[in-house]
């Protein structure tokens, strides 16, 4: 039966159930949503606009990162038949500001770090969404009545800064992509169950119609799983795919780009570079089950049950589509605007046509004109851009919408992507940049008499360059760019230019600037200027190849961002290929504050050392070594504590009511600590911890050097298993790899355990209370949980006397109260405030 409406989906939520829908971060946590969880909060949020006054035809701005909560609020806004107005979390606050005028909605849901970014209409937040709406029920919401010509959404495409520019969608143009996809996998259903549920990694943003495509609308039909990943590094992207078994990765080209350059920087620390091309090259025309079997090492990097990726939002050059065909993984890829409401034509998972952008879908028409541009017809195409709450229409001619892109037919229906022949410029990062909207903040600037923006190919898409006609030549030209840069969003800034030498440009007939000529100009200049030289400056053929432009020589005092231009999604794939460069760890929050290459250089002096590589033992998690630290517990730790010294216990009256996890905090004299912190805790949390411990003493009991005898090392490996299986210990370094530590603690919160830690680091050597360490202040926030602050008394005086045994009751350990924090709360703020709480204990 065909679907008349988007809000049909719900009830398709409701029959799938328990099956997990997303899949999601939230600091170090990991959240779990099922289908119902989604459509309970989709109808509690349809019954809040109710409550509201909000009606059929009134706009909802949706502001924020991907993630459950996102969805709900878009299903409950279908549900009530108001207009979602979705924005990208990455919008600036000014373009944010210019749509809420047009659209006048009323409401505004949003991630935290926009709450107060626009004033003067009601708000949400999203991650408190589900706390908010409790007092609402579950019951299921009966959806207003409908038509499939109704508005769904108004999409803003991603440049216009003046005057941002809207699309309408309706469900019927929603309808029209999904409805031929329906078809096609109810074919294929029978087989899906030998890999149910299928999981895709999803790194587009919801805020794209082909970011919702892929995560709200194609994953119900299936009863897949989608994972939210807010970390472009392609170590995190390889890392999640392995831990959660993906089966598919959704991203834009500059994604798939990134994690090539990281296979190939890895092979080549390892010197098998030359060796893999080779093999590279003589997989041409295998049969897919030898390339996968030739490549196995690196499918398992992946995972065995990951696949496939689907690109999407640009073009994906052919280099790394034969790249990652050749290792045995299919690369599907889709041709669409937003204004066809993301697909035109797709190519088939099992059918792929190399090199082409698919065959074009049932239920539109596409022809080439006599210029070769793709001219589209049918329900998908958009039902027009909003303009003063009214429609303009998008199509022309006899209903034909005029894509602006090149591209050519053959024999089999295959569709090939040409280039482009409108002004927008596409990035590999699948955002659109409109010259109109850049020239005017480079006229602004009073040094510039005129100027054109042209689009330089970039893995078969374009950046923008800007060639500037100068009122004196001799002006500081990365100044002017700089301060026309501060004015326009992060992905529209200029990362290259040139100065025209002539009087002005040249022009047509009628004064329009000829644009061909002035690119064409352009780019021979940029090209006849010096590039690096590999292998003379590691970071600046780093940076060379990450950023795609020619970096000659890096001065201490380089900006990373004004004078290199790196984009934020740049700097994430530096800091992954520092750290396999130079096989180290790097502190996210010390690289958040790099601005210079100077201060670059000194962040990796300060981590010279070489990469350890921790381990984090999940066999420790299960229940077979639960019971057995349970009964290790009571038969020897416990007796050991009250022989060495039986320990006067206060404050558990303070945990009365607490139950799940927590985190423990506590002064650190010994390491007999984590015993008589075990033997003070109810069991309820005994029985479920686990404990962060030294970890370059840990991993030197595990991997112990040359140096000791086999026996020796036989005896560390022993003890590295006994501390993991009888106290769950797990490494916390001290100098860096914090990444990975905390986020294993993420996961044993996950599984119901509670997290012990000694913030000070290191044994005190006076008796005192050391600094704590801002890392508390962030496993406290990302870890969502109750801090439990303990402290113990007595033990360093009989350290100190070198006695062995206490008297009883002379060493006291005391609980304080449960505290939780604010998100918002800055690290260092929080561990200051624990270590009075600790220090009032004594």
């Amino acid at each position: 039966m065909e679907r008349q409406s988007i809000a049909t989906f719900v009830a398709d939520f409701l029959a799938l159930g328990r099956e997990t829908f997303f899949i999601q971060r939230r600091g170090y946590r990991t959240q779990r949503w099922s289908y119902r969880d989604v459509a309970d909060l989709a109808f509690r949020f349809a019954r809040e606009l109710e409550a509201r006054g909000v009606a059929k035809g009134d706009r909802v701005m949706i502001w924020g990162e991907n993630c459950a909560e996102w969805v709900a609020a878009f299903f409950g806004c279908v549900l009530r038949g108001a207009i979602v107005v979705p924005l990208d979390d990455a919008a600036a606050a000014d373009f944010a500001s210019r749509v809420h005028k047009q659209v006048n909605p009323r409401l505004l849901v949003c991630s935290p770090s926009h709450a107060t970014q626009i004033a003067n209409v009601p708000l949400l937040l999203l991650d408190e969404l589900r706390e908010k709406l409790t007092t609402h029920s579950t019951e299921p919401f009966e959806a207003s009545a409908t038509d499939r010509a109704d508005p769904l959404e108004i999409i803003f495409t991603s440049g216009t800064t003046a005057a941002p520019k809207g699309l309408v969608l309706s469900h019927a143009n929603a309808l029209a992509n999904i409805a031929p996809l329906e078809k096609e996998i109810i074919k294929y259903q029978k087989y899906e169950r030998w890999a149910h549920p299928l999981r895709f990694l999803h790194l587009l943003p919801l805020s794209h119609v082909f970011g919702q495509f892929l995560g709200i609308f194609l994953s119900p039909l299936i009863g897949a799983t989608v994972i939210f990943q807010s970390s472009l590094g392609p170590s995190e992207v390889i890392d999640i795919a392995r831990r959660e078994r993906v089966s598919v990765l959704v991203a834009v080209p500059r994604i798939l780009q990134s994690l090539k350059e990281k296979i190939e920087r890895d092979l080549e620390g390892h010197g098998r570079l030359k060796q893999f091309h080779e093999r590279l090259r003589n997989s041409e025309g295998e049969h897919f089950l030898h390339r996968w079997w030739r490549f196995r090492q690196i499918h398992r990097q992946f995972g065995w049950k990951f696949w496939a990726f689907i690109s999407g939002g640009a073009s994906l050059d052919r280099e790394t589509e034969i790249f990652w065909g050749r290792l045995g993984f299919a690369v599907i890829q889709g041709y669409g605007l937003t204004e066809t409401t993301s697909l035109v034509s797709l190519n088939h998972p099992f059918h792929l046509g190399k090199g082409s952008i698919g065959k074009v879908l049932p239920g539109r028409e596409v022809k080439l004109a006599n210029d070769g541009e793709i001219l589209v017809r049918g329900e998908a195409v958009a039902s027009g851009y909003w303009q003063d709450s009214g429609l303009r229409p998008v199509t022309g001619e006899e209903g034909w919408f005029r894509t602006g892109d090149i591209g050519a037919l053959d024999a089999d229906g295959n569709l090939y992507f040409k280039g482009r022949k409108k002004d927008v410029l596409v990035t590999p990062a699948g955002m659109n940049i409109y010259p109109e909207d850049l020239e005017p903040a480079l006229r602004r600037q009073p040094e510039v008499r005129d100027c054109v923006v042209v689009g330089l190919d970039r893995g078969g898409n374009a950046e923008p360059c800007a060639v500037l006609l100068l009122r004196d030549p001799n002006a500081d030209v990365e100044s002017i760019v700089r301060n026309a840069n501060s004015t326009l969003a992060e992905y529209q800034h200029v990362h290259q230019w040139v100065c025209w030498e002539e009087s002005d440009f040249p022009r047509t007939s009628t004064g329009k600037p000829r644009l061909g000529i002035i690119q064409d100009a352009a780019r021979q200049k940029l090209q006849a200027a010096p590039i690096s030289i590999p292998g003379a400056s590691p970071l600046s053929d780093l940076i060379t190849r990450i950023s795609g432009r020619p970096v000659a020589s890096l001065p201490a005092g380089t900006h990373l961002e004004d004078d290199l231009h790196l984009s934020s999604l740049e700097r994430v794939e530096l800091l992954s290929a520092l750290e396999d460069r130079y096989q180290t760890d790097l502190s996210e929050s010390s690289y958040s504050s790099v601005r210079t290459v100077g201060d670059l250089e000194q962040m990796l002096a300060g981590n010279a050392s070489r990469r350890i590589e921790y381990h984090y033992p999940r066999w420790a998690l299960t229940w077979p070594l639960r019971w057995l630290r349970s009964l290790a517990h009571y038969t020897l730790v416990r007796p050991a504590i009250f022989l060495l010294g039986w320990p006067r216990i206060e404050g558990r009256e303070n945990l009365h009511g607490l139950h799940g996890p927590v985190l423990v905090v506590c002064n650190h004299i010994d390491d007999v600590d984590v015993g008589f912190v075990q033997t003070t805790l109810p069991a309820r949390f005994r029985h479920r911890l686990a404990t962060a411990t030294g970890g370059e003493a840990l991993q030197i009991l595990r991997t112990s050097g040359p140096d000791r005898g086999f026996f020796a090392r036989g005896y560390d490996r022993l003890k590295w298993i006994l501390g993991v299986a009888l106290l769950n210990l797990f490494p916390l370094p001290r100098e860096a790899a914090f990444r990975k530590s905390f986020s294993y603690a993420g996961e044993c919160v996950d599984r119901g355990y509670s997290i012990l830690v000694f913030p000070e680091g290191h044994h005190t050597t006076d008796g005192e209370l050391r600094p704590f360490r801002a890392g508390i202040g962030l496993l406290a926030t990302r870890l969502g949980i109750p801090v439990v602050p303990m402290r113990i008394d007595g033990l360093f005086e009989i350290k100190q006397a070198g006695k062995k045994f206490a008297p009883p009751k002379m060493i006291r350990v005391r609980i304080g109260r449960p505290v939780s924090f604010d998100r918002q709360t800055e690290p260092q703020a929080i561990a200051a405030d624990l270590q009075k709480r600790v220090a009032a204990l004594g």
